[in-house]
């Protein structure tokens, strides 16, 4: 059927422009009769004996194309031709292809021309309304649609004839009373429309008032949104008028709307003594979002002044959306009421309300009521919640990853100080295996730097030289700061030992040094600066007092674009950063602040925009004793230099760490048996004639964890020592060991040396 409509359609289109094709045929008919030259003769008579086949076919294509349109037509001259009713056949782009002797009486058409051009006058849009119903007959065979038009009302119905041609019927009621009879005599401007705001009837008053007959109703109001009893504004012929509306629905979906102008009225700033008296703060706002009034507690809670009037969204700030769009949306009821904490749009100004807006009318005129409450406070303690929730996930997150994270660089760490056995100094590969056991210490640092800052992890504090520190560190922040940046450092005299964890003050170090390599984009020189003070008495400094005593000094010093004054309160707090958007996570000064606090020093910075920054850390001089000195010397000769003896059981369930931690032992001379979860280990525990001297196990594995079936095997072997190893802090294990009896704890990463030592110590004891 589609291939049949084609083919009609391109021969009626050929048929058209014939002379194309006859033009030719004659012309090379003519070349062919003249010609002298034989094969030109004959080329010419073929191509012109072509052409004129072509026209001849095409011709007969146009007459079989025409011939279902006649006998159609036929067929509906006999059912249709005296029908009273005007009845219109129409191809798929509405052309007029029949019509009977109504219809050329009632509409004057004439074969050829388009249905909705004949319709125009009668009612408005018949181009959508013929497209729509045309739609619906191709779907469904028929349809039927009732209008109004400017004689009354007119049944449209179609019917599908094939799939490219339609009957129409226009059947009109004239007798039928009119949409708003009565309306012309109204002096109330009248309109009526259909469901889409198209205008089906406006009676004198509008027209006058409008100065034109309204084809649709977005061109009469300016709100797409009409509500019954409001006021509106009207597009009249002398410019924007207000009004009252009142809708009232029609049959059929039609609505009947009219219209009662006003007068100009006040601007409405008058307030009655109620609004004005209220302990609540109120305030009114047009639709337009500028305030309307505000009453003596909503001034005295924004400090506005009796003659301010600003629009809502100068007013208030904050709520992650366009303050004017949630007005709008209460307007026109797209969502319910609801409060909203906002911060007011004042300057310097820290106050923040609770506003709640609901839509009001206000003599015809639909506004918003805001009602405020002061939640400063709230506001306050609810920062200090979330601060408080992301330092909560901090911890899980660090708690979650240290132990998988550790079991890993356990490995690496461990198997290179393996290699590290096999290979002198002289050896190439000697340096690089260095290097490597550095690097991941450094990264164990790390997890160790925020499972320490989200307090999941025990520091171990020692006494140690800042000179030793910073020159073991020289060759690694030479690497941080680049080429573009130099890195100087200076040394004072005298400089005191201090107690701090030497891999975390490492890691504050590293990290202020960072941030004054990314302050100096330009580059520049970083200076290190040590010094040693002594305070006579107690020194007031920002908002602590230093106590008087020696303190070692570290200054980092750059000359970078340095830190805005209203930052200068906040830079130590977790997530607070002057770096751009993926550049910072805003952890690194709040770490270096825990770290120096909690190794009872102080931290302090001074910087101006556009000349650099200073942080200056201060840490009380804590000189080891003598006797502490002489005990961790003879502790550490004795455990380094007794021959390891005995019989460990190792229970560990990562592959890697097991083959290091039994390797590393051995070598030390210890017999290792080896147990992949505690289940297993506990079998070989059943053979009563297997001694073991040591338990080395991990705290967390499938199954039984460390504890469980440590107190379960020591029942029957009261007097063996235990070795806790853990990816995890050790305070989650505090408990447990507590209850168990000559253990101890050693976190992962550990090397060779910290697994032999621990052990050896527990074998002599």
């Amino acid at each position: 059927m589609e291939f049949r409509r084609s083919v009609a359609q391109t021969a009626r289109e050929l048929g058209a422009k014939l002379w194309l094709l006859l033009a030719p045929a004659v012309a090379c008919l003519v070349v062919s009769y003249f010609s002298s030259d034989i094969g030109i003769r004959q080329n010419a008579a073929v191509a012109g004996i072509t052409f004129a086949a072509l026209v001849v076919l095409i011709r007969a294509l146009v007459f079989w194309a025409d011939r279902g349109d006649r006998k159609r037509a036929r067929n509906l001259q006999d059912l249709v031709g005296n029908d009273a009713t005007p009845c219109f056949s129409t191809d798929e782009l509405g052309v007029v292809l029949f019509l009977n002797a109504a219809a050329k009486e009632r509409f004057s058409a004439e074969e050829g021309s388009t249905l909705a051009s004949r319709l125009n006058d009668h009612f408005a849009s018949p181009s959508s309304v013929l497209f729509r119903l045309q739609n619906r007959a191709r779907n469904h065979g028929a349809a039927r649609e009732d209008v109004v038009t400017r004689r009354g009302h007119t049944r449209l119905s179609v019917h599908a004839l094939a799939p490219d041609r339609f009957l129409w019927r226009l059947e009109e009621f004239v007798e039928r009373p009119q949409a708003g009879r009565g309306a012309e005599m109204l002096s109330l401007p009248m309109l009526v429309a259909n469901k889409s705001g198209v205008v089906l009837f406006a009676n004198d008053a509008s027209r006058r008032l409008l100065g034109a007959r309204p084809k649709r109703l977005d061109r009469v109001f300016n709100s797409p949104v009409l509500r019954s009893g409001e006021e509106v504004e009207v597009a009249s012929a002398d410019g924007p008028v207000r009004a009252i509306l009142a809708e009232v629905t029609g049959a059929g979906d039609r609505r009947e709307i009219y219209l009662l102008p006003v007068r100009e009225r006040p601007d409405g700033t008058e307030m009655v003594a109620d609004f004005e008296n209220l302990p609540i703060a109120l305030i009114k706002f047009r639709a337009d979002g500028s305030m309307r009034s505000a009453n003596a507690f909503a001034r005295d809670l924004t400090k506005l002044g009796s003659d301010d009037l600003p629009v809502i969204h100068d007013l208030f700030e904050g709520l992650g959306r366009s303050v004017a769009d949630w007005m709008d949306d209460v307007l026109a009821e797209r969502v319910e009421s609801a409060a909203e904490v906002m911060r007011l749009h004042r300057e310097g100004s820290d106050v923040f309300v609770q506003v709640a807006l609901r839509r009001i009318v206000d003599n015809g005129r639909p506004g918003v009521l805001a009602i405020l409450q002061d939640a400063t406070a709230l506001k306050t303690l609810e920062a200090q919640f979330a601060q408080s929730q992301k330092m909560q996930a901090i911890g899980q997150l660090a708690g979650g990853i240290a132990h998988d994270f550790n079991n890993l660089l356990t490995a690496i760490s461990g198997h290179c100080d393996l290699l590290l056995l096999r290979h002198n100094q002289n050896d190439p590969e000697y340096a690089d295996l260095v290097q490597i056991h550095q690097n991941v210490n450094r990264a164990a640092s790390l997890v160790g730097q925020l499972l320490a800052f989200s307090r999941k992890q025990t520091l171990k504090p020692e006494h140690i030289d800042l000179q030793d520190v910073l020159s073991d560190m020289t060759h690694l922040l030479n690497r941080l700061v680049g080429e573009r940046v130099k890195l100087s450092l200076n040394h004072g005299t005298d400089l005191g030992m201090i107690r701090a964890d030497k891999r975390q003050l490492e890691q504050v170090l590293m990290n202020l040094v960072v941030n004054a390599r990314d302050a100096m984009t330009e580059g520049g020189v970083i200076r290190v600066e040590t010094e040693a003070l002594t305070l006579a008495k107690d020194m007031p400094r920002e908002r602590v007092t230093l106590p008087a005593g020696a303190y070692s000094i570290i200054r980092v010093i750059d000359e970078g674009c340095g830190i805005k004054t209203d930052l200068l309160q906040k830079i130590f707090e977790p997530f607070v950063t002057t770096k751009g958007v993926g550049k910072g996570t805003g952890l690194g000064l709040s770490t270096v602040y825990g770290i120096v606090k909690q190794s009872g020093g102080f931290v302090f910075v001074e910087s101006e925009l556009g000349k650099g920054s200073t942080f200056t850390l201060y840490f009380p001089v804590n000189e080891p004793s003598a006797d502490a000195t002489l005990v961790s010397k003879k502790s550490a000769a004795v455990q380094l230099n007794k021959p390891g003896e005995g019989i460990v059981l190792l229970v560990e369930d990562e592959a890697p760490v097991r083959a290091f931690a039994s390797r590393a032992l051995r070598l030390r001379g210890y017999t290792v048996l080896e147990a992949e979860n505690a289940e297993v280990a506990l079998k070989m525990l059943e053979d009563r004639s297997l001694e073991v001297d040591v338990f080395v196990t991990d705290v967390v594995m499938p199954g039984m964890d460390g504890p469980a079936w440590v107190r379960e095997a020591l029942r029957e072997r009261p007097d063996v020592r235990v070795v806790f190893v853990s990816g995890y802090a050790e305070d989650c294990l505090s408990e447990n060991q507590a209850r168990i009896p000559n253990s101890v704890f050693l976190p992962k990463p550990f090397s060779l040396n910290d697994l032999a030592t621990v052990v050896q110590g527990q074998m002599v004891h």
